[in-house]
C-alpha cells in the first residue's frame, strides 16, 4: 500500500492540505506542500541543484560547517553534559548557510533565522491538528500567535538574503552557491525562473528540511553511537584511517561505509519525519477498508521502519544489518526516511553527504558517552525531537589538529 500510494500512482495520493494548512504561515507555497503542474514546475528548477556533480561543490562549505562546529565543541568537550540536539541544530543550519548562501552562521541575518527559527519550532505542531477538525473548509484553521509572528520574521529576514542576492546575480558578483544556481535556473519547458516571492518559500523549506531533519537525525546517531561504545569505536578508527589517506577532499565520503551505515540505522531507528498525509483524490479500497474520497491517508516511516513482519531485530541498533540480505531488501522496499516515487526529497543525497561527515568527524574528534538518568524520550513535534533533549558527554578523544 505505501508502494501504491508513493510511488505507483503518486498523483492519486497528492499531498495532504491539511500538512498545507499547517505550515503555510512559514512555507507559502514552496515545493515542500504543492501538488500537480504547480510543484512539478518547481521540481523542475530545483532539481539540478542537487545532482551529484553539483553535490560536490557544496562540499567545501560542509567541510568548513564540520570545522567550526568541532570547535564550538571543543571548548565543552570537558565531561560536562551537552545537549546535543542544540548543538546539531546549530551546526546543520550553518551548513544551510554556508552552502545556500555562502555565509556562515555567525553571519548577522543567518544567526537572526536560526534564532527565530528555533522559536518557531517550539510552537509549531508537526501538523496543524485544527486542520484534521471536522469544520467547513472555507473557515481558516487558526496557529498560535507566536507561530505566525516567528513565521513572518523569518520570511522577513530570508526576503533580505534572496534580494541580496538577485542584485549580485545582476550585477555578475554572486558566488555559485546553491540559492544562485537556483534563482538563475530555468524551467526547461517555460523558460522562466522563480519569482523573488517563490525563491522565499523555496528557501524556507530548504532551511526547514535541510537543517531541522538533519540536525534531528545527527543528534539520534550520537546518541546511539553513546550508548554503543563499540560501534563508536568503530567509526572514529573508519574515519581516522580515511582521512589519514583523503584528508579532506570530497572522495572521504565514498570511503566512510560503516559510518554511513550508522547514520543509515539512526534513520530507521529515528526518522526525522515520522509521519506523511496523503489525500486521496477519488473513493479506494485498501485490502478490507474503503476509503472515501478526500480520506486522509498517513504513512508512517516510523512503524515501517520497525515492521517486525519485514526487518530482522527491527527494534535494535545494528548497522552491520545493511551488508546482510535482509538489510538490503528492507532498504528497497521499507525503508523511505526521505519519501519514495517521485516526491523523494531532492535533497536526499545532501543529507546523507552532511550527515555522515559530521557523525564521522566529531566521532573522530569526541569520546561520546550517556548520561545517567537522562534517557531521551522521542516525541514528534516538526521532526522527531527528544521530550527533554538529548543529554550527551563529550571529552578529547585525540588531536585533530593536523585534519584542519
Amino acid at each position: 500500500l505505501v508502494k501504491t500510494v508513493l510511488v505507483e500512482r503518486p498523483d492519486d495520493f497528492p499531498k495532504s492540505d491539511r500538512v498545507r494548512e499547517g505550515l503555510e504561515s512559514l512555507l507559502g507555497k514552496s515545493v515542500f506542500v504543492t501538488n500537480g503542474e504547480a510543484w512539478k514546475r518547481q521540481r523542475r528548477i530545483i532539481d539540478p541543484a542537487f545532482e551529484g556533480g553539483r553535490l560536490r561543490e557544496t562540499y567545501p562549505a560542509m567541510w568548513a560547517a564540520t570545522q567550526a562546529a568541532i570547535a564550538r565543541l571543543s571548548e565543552r568537550a570537558d565531561g560536562t553534559p551537552v545537549e546535543i540536539e542544540a548543538e546539531t541544530s546549530h551546526a546543520a543550519a550553518d551548513v544551510i548557510f554556508r552552502t545556500l548562501f555562502s555565509i556562515p552562521i555567525e553571519h548577522k541575518v543567518a544567526a537572526a533565522v536560526f534564532d527565530e527559527f528555533r522559536a518557531y519550532q517550539r510552537t509549531q505542531p508537526l501538523v496543524n491538528l485544527a486542520a484534521f477538525l471536522p469544520i467547513p473548509r472555507w473557515l481558516p484553521r487558526p496557529h498560535r500567535r507566536a507561530t505566525r509572528e516567528s513565521a513572518k520574521v523569518i520570511r522577513g529576514l530570508i526576503a533580505q538574503l534572496t534580494e541580496a542576492r538577485r542584485v549580485e546575480i545582476e550585477a555578475g558578483t554572486a558566488p555559485n552557491d546553491l540559492a544562485t544556481k537556483i534563482m538563475t535556473t530555468r524551467d526547461p519547458l517555460t523558460g522562466e525562473c522563480f519569482e523573488a516571492a517563490e525563491m522565499v518559500d523555496q528557501v524556507a523549506i530548504f532551511f526547514l528540511a535541510g537543517h531541522e531533519t538533519s540536525a534531528s537525525a545527527l543528534a539520534w546517531a550520537l546518541y546511539l553511537l553513546a550508548r554503543f561504545p563499540e560501534a563508536q569505536d568503530r567509526v572514529a578508527a573508519e574515519t581516522t584511517s580515511v582521512l589519514d589517506s583523503e584528508k579532506g577532499f570530497f572522495s572521504v565520503i565514498s570511503k566512510l561505509s560503516f559510518t554511513r551505515d550508522v547514520f543509515r540505522e539512526a534513520l530507521r531507528l529515528y526518522p526525522p519525519v515520522p509521519m506523511m498525509v496523503r489525500q486521496a483524490t477519488q473513493k479506494e479500497r485498501f485490502r478490507d477498508r474503503v476509503l472515501r474520497k478526500a480520506s486522509q491517508v498517513v504513512i508512517s516511516p516510523w512503524h515501517l521502519h520497525r515492521q517486525p513482519r519485514l526487518w530482522d531485530n527491527p527494534d535494535g541498533f545494528d548497522p552491520d544489518r545493511w551488508k546482510t540480505e535482509n538489510g538490503k531488501q528492507c532498504q528497497r522496499d521499507a525503508f523511505i526516511p526521505f519519501s519514495a516515487g517521485p516526491r523523494v526529497c531532492t535533497g536526499a543525497g545532501f543529507a546523507m553527504i552532511e550527515g555522515v561527515l559530521l557523525l564521522a568527524m566529531l566521532t573522530r574528534t569526541f569520546r561520546i558517552s550517556s548520561v545517567s538518568g537522562r534517557e531521551p524520550v522521542p516525541v514528534a513535534h516538526l521532526t522527531v525531537r527528544a521530550k527533554d533533549g538529548i543529554w550527551l558527554r563529550l571529552e578529547p578523544r585525540q588531536s585533530s589538529d593536523n585534519l584542519r
